[in-house]
Protein backbone atom coordinates (compact mmCIF):
# COMPACT_ATOMS: atom_id res chain seq x y z
CA UNK A 1 0.00 0.00 0.00
CA UNK A 2 2.71 2.21 0.87
CA UNK A 3 4.96 1.42 -1.91
CA UNK A 4 2.16 2.20 -4.55
CA UNK A 5 1.19 5.30 -3.27
CA UNK A 6 4.76 6.30 -3.32
CA UNK A 7 5.35 5.44 -6.71
CA UNK A 8 1.86 7.25 -7.75
CA UNK A 9 3.29 10.14 -5.90
CA UNK A 10 6.72 10.27 -7.36
CA UNK A 11 5.42 9.63 -11.11
CA UNK A 12 2.63 12.46 -10.97
CA UNK A 13 6.46 14.62 -9.43
CA UNK A 14 8.41 14.04 -12.50
CA UNK A 15 5.14 14.19 -14.59
CA UNK A 16 4.23 17.52 -13.18
CA UNK A 17 7.71 18.96 -13.30
CA UNK A 18 8.36 17.95 -17.07
CA UNK A 19 5.34 19.71 -18.10
CA UNK A 20 6.21 23.43 -16.51
CA UNK A 21 9.71 22.70 -17.89
CA UNK A 22 8.17 22.16 -21.46
CA UNK A 23 6.01 25.11 -20.82
CA UNK A 24 8.75 27.69 -19.79
CA UNK A 25 11.20 26.35 -22.12
CA UNK A 26 9.40 24.93 -25.38
CA UNK A 27 12.72 24.23 -27.20
CA UNK A 28 13.58 21.25 -24.07
CA UNK A 29 12.86 17.80 -25.49
CA UNK A 30 13.20 15.04 -23.03
CA UNK A 31 13.64 11.03 -24.10
CA UNK A 32 10.37 9.73 -24.73
CA UNK A 33 8.71 13.03 -24.64
CA UNK A 34 6.67 14.75 -21.88
CA UNK A 35 4.92 11.39 -20.91
CA UNK A 36 7.56 9.14 -18.51
CA UNK A 37 7.57 5.66 -19.22
CA UNK A 38 6.50 3.54 -16.75
CA UNK A 39 9.75 0.99 -17.58
CA UNK A 40 12.30 4.03 -16.86
CA UNK A 41 10.30 5.43 -14.28
CA UNK A 42 10.07 1.89 -12.43
CA UNK A 43 14.20 1.85 -12.69
CA UNK A 44 14.40 5.27 -11.04
CA UNK A 45 12.00 4.52 -8.45
CA UNK A 46 13.77 1.10 -7.81
CA UNK A 47 17.35 3.67 -7.65
CA UNK A 48 15.49 5.76 -5.00
CA UNK A 49 14.58 3.23 -2.51
CA UNK A 50 17.73 1.74 -2.88
CA UNK A 51 19.21 4.68 -2.59
CA UNK A 52 16.73 5.39 0.23
CA UNK A 53 17.53 2.08 2.28
CA UNK A 54 21.34 2.57 2.33
CA UNK A 55 20.71 5.94 3.99
CA UNK A 56 18.53 4.58 6.23
CA UNK A 57 20.96 1.32 7.45
CA UNK A 58 23.43 4.11 7.91
CA UNK A 59 21.09 6.48 10.08
CA UNK A 60 20.29 3.13 11.86
CA UNK A 61 24.05 2.32 12.27
CA UNK A 62 24.94 5.88 13.55
CA UNK A 63 21.57 5.77 16.42
CA UNK A 64 23.13 2.08 17.62
CA UNK A 65 26.40 3.64 17.91
CA UNK A 66 24.78 6.34 19.91
CA UNK A 67 22.43 4.71 21.98
CA UNK A 68 25.24 2.35 23.23
CA UNK A 69 27.70 4.83 24.29
CA UNK A 70 26.91 5.59 28.16
CA UNK A 71 27.86 8.06 30.21
CA UNK A 72 27.37 6.32 33.07
CA UNK A 73 28.97 2.66 34.12
CA UNK A 74 26.59 0.06 35.10
CA UNK A 75 26.59 -2.97 36.65
CA UNK A 76 23.79 -5.98 37.55
CA UNK A 77 24.57 -8.76 39.79
CA UNK A 78 23.08 -12.52 39.41
CA UNK A 79 22.07 -14.63 42.87
CA UNK A 80 22.37 -17.64 43.56
CA UNK A 81 19.02 -19.01 45.24
CA UNK A 82 19.51 -17.61 48.47
CA UNK A 83 18.10 -14.31 47.15
CA UNK A 84 19.18 -10.53 48.44
CA UNK A 85 17.26 -11.25 51.25
CA UNK A 86 19.05 -14.46 52.63
CA UNK A 87 20.79 -12.34 55.61
CA UNK A 88 24.05 -13.80 54.49
CA UNK A 89 26.72 -12.94 51.37
CA UNK A 90 23.89 -12.57 48.89
CA UNK A 91 22.57 -9.58 50.61
CA UNK A 92 25.84 -8.25 51.37
CA UNK A 93 26.85 -8.46 47.98
CA UNK A 94 23.68 -6.48 46.64
CA UNK A 95 23.81 -4.38 49.69
CA UNK A 96 27.70 -3.48 48.40
CA UNK A 97 26.11 -3.08 44.94
CA UNK A 98 23.64 -0.34 46.04
CA UNK A 99 26.47 1.42 48.18
CA UNK A 100 28.87 1.91 44.89
CA UNK A 101 25.32 3.10 42.90
CA UNK A 102 25.05 5.85 45.22
CA UNK A 103 28.70 6.42 45.59
CA UNK A 104 28.36 7.10 41.77
CA UNK A 105 24.86 8.54 41.51
CA UNK A 106 23.73 5.71 39.38
CA UNK A 107 19.61 4.55 40.03
CA UNK A 108 18.04 1.25 39.94
CA UNK A 109 17.86 0.05 36.98
CA UNK A 110 19.11 -0.97 33.40
CA UNK A 111 20.91 2.07 32.89
CA UNK A 112 22.93 1.93 36.52
CA UNK A 113 22.51 -1.27 38.96
CA UNK A 114 20.23 -4.06 39.54
CA UNK A 115 20.43 -7.43 40.54
CA UNK A 116 18.66 -10.57 38.88
CA UNK A 117 16.98 -13.30 41.23
CA UNK A 118 17.57 -17.12 40.77
CA UNK A 119 14.90 -19.11 41.87
CA UNK A 120 16.32 -22.14 40.93
CA UNK A 121 19.81 -23.56 39.48
CA UNK A 122 18.39 -23.33 35.71
CA UNK A 123 17.97 -19.65 36.14
CA UNK A 124 21.13 -18.58 35.96
CA UNK A 125 22.51 -18.88 32.55
CA UNK A 126 18.95 -17.12 31.58
CA UNK A 127 19.54 -14.35 34.16
CA UNK A 128 23.52 -14.20 32.73
CA UNK A 129 22.15 -13.76 29.56
CA UNK A 130 19.33 -11.11 30.37
CA UNK A 131 22.20 -9.22 31.90
CA UNK A 132 23.76 -8.84 28.26
CA UNK A 133 21.28 -8.34 26.82
CA UNK A 134 20.61 -5.36 29.25
CA UNK A 135 24.17 -4.13 28.02
CA UNK A 136 25.57 -4.18 31.58
CA UNK A 137 29.36 -3.52 32.16
CA UNK A 138 29.97 -5.58 34.66
CA UNK A 139 27.71 -9.05 35.11
CA UNK A 140 28.60 -10.26 39.17
CA UNK A 141 27.60 -13.78 39.33
CA UNK A 142 27.08 -14.60 43.08
CA UNK A 143 28.66 -17.86 44.26
CA UNK A 144 30.19 -21.26 42.90
CA UNK A 145 27.16 -22.49 41.47
CA UNK A 146 27.03 -19.98 39.13
CA UNK A 147 30.62 -20.79 37.93
CA UNK A 148 29.67 -23.50 34.64
CA UNK A 149 27.19 -20.68 33.26
CA UNK A 150 29.31 -17.74 33.59
CA UNK A 151 32.24 -20.11 31.49
CA UNK A 152 30.22 -20.96 28.93
CA UNK A 153 28.82 -17.18 28.39
CA UNK A 154 31.71 -15.47 29.05
CA UNK A 155 33.23 -16.93 25.67
CA UNK A 156 30.04 -16.16 23.17
CA UNK A 157 30.22 -11.87 25.08
CA UNK A 158 33.54 -11.53 25.22
CA UNK A 159 32.63 -7.82 24.85
CA UNK A 160 31.23 -7.90 28.56
CA UNK A 161 32.76 -8.27 31.97
CA UNK A 162 31.96 -10.56 34.62
CA UNK A 163 32.91 -11.50 37.83
CA UNK A 164 32.19 -14.65 40.27
CA UNK A 165 32.11 -14.29 43.50
CA UNK A 166 33.33 -17.79 45.84
CA UNK A 167 35.15 -19.08 42.93
CA UNK A 168 37.98 -19.06 40.18
CA UNK A 169 38.13 -18.83 36.80
CA UNK A 170 41.09 -18.88 34.56
CA UNK A 171 42.07 -18.20 31.15
CA UNK A 172 39.84 -15.74 30.45
CA UNK A 173 40.23 -11.66 30.26
CA UNK A 174 36.24 -10.68 31.10
CA UNK A 175 36.19 -12.72 33.73
CA UNK A 176 37.72 -11.51 37.22
CA UNK A 177 37.15 -14.03 40.37
CA UNK A 178 36.94 -13.22 43.76
CA UNK A 179 37.54 -15.09 46.76
CA UNK A 180 38.04 -14.95 50.56
CA UNK A 181 40.21 -16.64 53.19
CA UNK A 182 37.13 -17.84 55.24
CA UNK A 183 39.14 -20.11 57.44
CA UNK A 184 41.25 -16.98 59.36
CA UNK A 185 37.76 -15.31 60.01
CA UNK A 186 36.42 -18.83 60.85
CA UNK A 187 39.71 -19.85 63.00
CA UNK A 188 38.40 -16.29 64.95
CA UNK A 189 34.80 -17.79 65.87
CA UNK A 190 36.19 -21.11 66.59
CA UNK A 191 38.41 -19.86 69.41
CA UNK A 192 35.32 -17.76 70.61
CA UNK A 193 33.27 -21.31 70.63
CA UNK A 194 35.90 -23.14 72.38
CA UNK A 195 35.93 -20.51 75.33
CA UNK A 196 31.93 -20.59 75.34
CA UNK A 197 30.87 -24.00 75.45
CA UNK A 198 29.72 -25.68 78.78
CA UNK A 199 30.11 -28.91 77.35
CA UNK A 200 32.46 -29.51 74.93
CA UNK A 201 30.44 -30.60 72.35
CA UNK A 202 30.41 -28.04 69.37
CA UNK A 203 28.33 -27.88 66.41
CA UNK A 204 28.84 -27.17 62.47
CA UNK A 205 26.45 -26.87 59.80
CA UNK A 206 27.46 -26.37 56.58
CA UNK A 207 25.14 -26.07 53.68
CA UNK A 208 26.98 -28.35 51.09
CA UNK A 209 29.78 -30.38 51.15
CA UNK A 210 32.22 -28.40 49.26
CA UNK A 211 35.80 -26.61 48.86
CA UNK A 212 34.10 -23.72 49.74
CA UNK A 213 32.31 -24.65 52.62
CA UNK A 214 35.39 -26.96 53.84
CA UNK A 215 37.08 -23.68 54.27
CA UNK A 216 34.69 -22.55 56.89
CA UNK A 217 34.41 -25.80 58.33
CA UNK A 218 38.65 -26.63 58.61
CA UNK A 219 39.08 -22.72 60.17
CA UNK A 220 36.92 -23.13 62.62
CA UNK A 221 37.36 -26.74 63.76
CA UNK A 222 41.25 -25.25 64.19
CA UNK A 223 40.40 -22.42 65.97
CA UNK A 224 37.85 -24.45 68.78
CA UNK A 225 40.83 -26.71 69.24
CA UNK A 226 43.59 -23.95 69.23
CA UNK A 227 41.28 -22.54 72.29
CA UNK A 228 39.95 -25.42 73.94
CA UNK A 229 41.86 -28.76 73.12
CA UNK A 230 39.06 -30.89 74.94
CA UNK A 231 36.55 -29.76 72.73
CA UNK A 232 34.72 -31.93 69.66
CA UNK A 233 33.70 -30.54 66.80
CA UNK A 234 30.36 -32.56 64.88
CA UNK A 235 30.07 -31.37 61.14
CA UNK A 236 27.12 -31.81 59.10
CA UNK A 237 26.21 -30.52 55.78
CA UNK A 238 22.03 -29.52 55.36
CA UNK A 239 22.72 -30.18 51.16
CA UNK A 240 21.65 -27.14 49.91
CA UNK A 241 21.54 -23.04 50.81
CA UNK A 242 18.06 -22.66 51.52
CA UNK A 243 16.25 -25.17 53.14
CA UNK A 244 15.90 -23.64 56.81
CA UNK A 245 13.07 -26.27 57.90
CA UNK A 246 15.85 -29.05 57.25
CA UNK A 247 18.72 -26.56 59.17
CA UNK A 248 16.16 -26.49 62.02
CA UNK A 249 15.84 -30.31 62.49
CA UNK A 250 19.80 -30.58 61.99
CA UNK A 251 20.26 -27.70 64.89
CA UNK A 252 17.70 -29.39 67.16
CA UNK A 253 19.06 -33.13 66.94
CA UNK A 254 22.95 -31.52 67.89
CA UNK A 255 21.35 -29.23 70.58
CA UNK A 256 19.67 -32.50 71.68
CA UNK A 257 23.34 -34.24 71.79
CA UNK A 258 24.57 -32.26 74.15
CA UNK A 259 25.88 -29.34 71.67
CA UNK A 260 25.53 -26.10 73.14
CA UNK A 261 27.61 -23.94 70.23
CA UNK A 262 26.67 -23.97 66.61
CA UNK A 263 28.51 -22.06 63.71
CA UNK A 264 26.22 -22.39 60.32
CA UNK A 265 27.81 -21.29 57.18
CA UNK A 266 24.63 -22.32 55.07
CA UNK A 267 23.17 -19.48 53.81
CA UNK A 268 19.85 -19.15 54.20
CA UNK A 269 19.21 -22.81 55.40
CA UNK A 270 21.18 -21.35 58.71
CA UNK A 271 17.74 -19.38 59.48
CA UNK A 272 16.23 -22.58 60.81
CA UNK A 273 19.76 -22.95 63.25
CA UNK A 274 18.41 -19.75 64.45
CA UNK A 275 14.72 -20.51 64.96
CA UNK A 276 15.79 -23.62 66.93
CA UNK A 277 17.87 -22.16 69.11
CA UNK A 278 15.26 -19.29 70.17
CA UNK A 279 12.50 -21.95 70.74
CA UNK A 280 14.92 -23.93 73.25
CA UNK A 281 15.22 -20.19 75.05
CA UNK A 282 11.43 -19.81 74.70
CA UNK A 283 11.10 -22.58 76.46
CA UNK A 284 13.74 -22.55 78.97
CA UNK A 285 15.57 -19.37 79.92
CA UNK A 286 18.03 -20.74 81.29
CA UNK A 287 19.66 -23.06 78.86
CA UNK A 288 22.29 -21.81 76.94
CA UNK A 289 22.33 -22.72 73.68
CA UNK A 290 23.91 -20.68 70.89
CA UNK A 291 24.64 -20.10 67.40
CA UNK A 292 27.06 -18.54 65.80
CA UNK A 293 26.12 -16.33 62.27
CA UNK A 294 27.99 -16.34 59.04
CA UNK A 295 28.92 -13.93 56.38
CA UNK A 296 27.35 -10.61 58.43
CA UNK A 297 26.68 -9.45 61.53
CA UNK A 298 23.48 -12.00 62.13
CA UNK A 299 22.97 -10.42 65.83
CA UNK A 300 19.34 -9.82 65.02
CA UNK A 301 18.59 -13.03 63.77
CA UNK A 302 19.36 -14.27 67.62
CA UNK A 303 16.87 -11.87 69.34
CA UNK A 304 14.13 -13.14 71.32
CA UNK A 305 11.51 -11.88 74.20
CA UNK A 306 10.43 -14.02 77.16
CA UNK A 307 8.48 -13.15 79.38
CA UNK A 308 8.96 -9.25 78.55
CA UNK A 309 12.87 -10.24 78.98
CA UNK A 310 15.60 -9.92 76.16
CA UNK A 311 17.48 -12.82 75.18
CA UNK A 312 20.06 -13.34 72.01
CA UNK A 313 21.19 -16.40 71.36
CA UNK A 314 23.28 -15.32 68.44
CA UNK A 315 27.08 -15.58 70.40
CA UNK A 316 28.81 -13.55 67.76
CA UNK A 317 29.31 -13.95 63.74
CA UNK A 318 32.18 -14.19 61.38
CA UNK A 319 32.07 -11.08 59.10
CA UNK A 320 32.66 -11.70 55.07
CA UNK A 321 32.86 -8.53 53.46
CA UNK A 322 31.22 -9.27 50.03
CA UNK A 323 29.76 -5.67 50.41
CA UNK A 324 33.57 -4.43 50.00
CA UNK A 325 34.87 -6.68 47.59
CA UNK A 326 31.96 -5.70 45.20
CA UNK A 327 32.59 -2.08 45.71
CA UNK A 328 36.39 -2.69 45.28
CA UNK A 329 35.88 -4.49 41.83
CA UNK A 330 33.12 -2.12 40.66
CA UNK A 331 34.95 1.35 41.14
CA UNK A 332 38.29 -0.33 39.35
CA UNK A 333 36.12 -1.34 36.51
CA UNK A 334 34.53 1.71 36.40
CA UNK A 335 38.17 3.64 36.28
CA UNK A 336 39.26 1.43 33.60
CA UNK A 337 40.83 -0.75 35.73
CA UNK A 338 39.54 -4.32 35.20
CA UNK A 339 41.31 -7.25 36.65
CA UNK A 340 40.11 -9.79 34.37
CA UNK A 341 41.70 -13.06 34.21
CA UNK A 342 43.38 -12.69 37.92
CA UNK A 343 41.47 -13.49 41.37
CA UNK A 344 41.36 -11.05 43.79
CA UNK A 345 41.77 -12.26 47.12
CA UNK A 346 40.44 -11.24 49.99
CA UNK A 347 40.82 -11.83 54.37
CA UNK A 348 41.74 -10.25 57.82
CA UNK A 349 44.98 -8.66 56.55
CA UNK A 350 42.75 -6.83 54.07
CA UNK A 351 39.81 -5.97 56.54
CA UNK A 352 37.43 -8.44 54.51
CA UNK A 353 36.98 -11.32 56.86
CA UNK A 354 36.64 -11.15 60.67
CA UNK A 355 34.17 -11.09 63.59
CA UNK A 356 31.12 -9.01 64.04
CA UNK A 357 31.11 -5.69 65.73
CA UNK A 358 28.36 -6.67 67.86
CA UNK A 359 29.92 -8.52 70.97
CA UNK A 360 27.71 -8.17 73.54
CA UNK A 361 27.43 -12.06 74.24
CA UNK A 362 31.47 -12.27 74.51
CA UNK A 363 33.68 -12.17 77.76
CA UNK A 364 36.67 -9.71 77.90
CA UNK A 365 38.87 -12.82 77.95
CA UNK A 366 37.28 -13.97 74.27
CA UNK A 367 37.33 -10.45 73.07
CA UNK A 368 41.31 -10.22 74.58
CA UNK A 369 42.22 -14.10 73.07
CA UNK A 370 40.11 -12.67 69.51
CA UNK A 371 42.55 -9.85 69.33
CA UNK A 372 45.74 -11.48 69.57
CA UNK A 373 44.71 -14.52 67.17
CA UNK A 374 44.07 -11.74 64.79
CA UNK A 375 47.33 -9.94 64.95
CA UNK A 376 49.15 -13.29 64.73
CA UNK A 377 46.99 -14.38 61.66
CA UNK A 378 48.40 -11.15 60.15
CA UNK A 379 51.76 -11.70 60.72
CA UNK A 380 52.09 -15.27 59.51
CA UNK A 381 52.74 -17.14 62.43
CA UNK A 382 49.79 -18.98 62.10
CA UNK A 383 49.01 -21.43 59.37
CA UNK A 384 45.58 -22.08 59.06
CA UNK A 385 44.22 -24.88 57.54
CA UNK A 386 41.51 -24.49 54.26
CA UNK A 387 40.93 -28.12 53.92
CA UNK A 388 39.37 -30.86 56.65
CA UNK A 389 41.83 -33.76 56.91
Amino acid sequence: MFLSQLKNDIFMSVSWIRFLLKSRYPKITFPGGTKVKKRKFGLALAAVLAAGTLLGACGTKSDNSGSKGKDKFTVALVTDTGGIDDRSFNQSAWEGLQQFGKDNHLSKGKDGFDYLQSKSDADYTTNLNTAVRKQFDLVYGVGYKLKPAIEKIADQRKNTNFAIIDDVITGKKNVASITFKEQEGSFLVGVVAGMATKTNKIGFIGGTDSDLINKFAAGFRAGVKAANPKANVQIQYVGSFDDASKGQSMASAMYKSGIDVIYHAAGGSGKGVFTEAKNIKQNDPNKNVWVIGVDRDQADEGKVTVKGKEYNVTLTSMVKRVDKAVIDLSTKAKDGKFPGGKNIVYGLKEDAIGIAPTQDNLTPEMKSAVKDWKQKIINGKVNIPSKLK
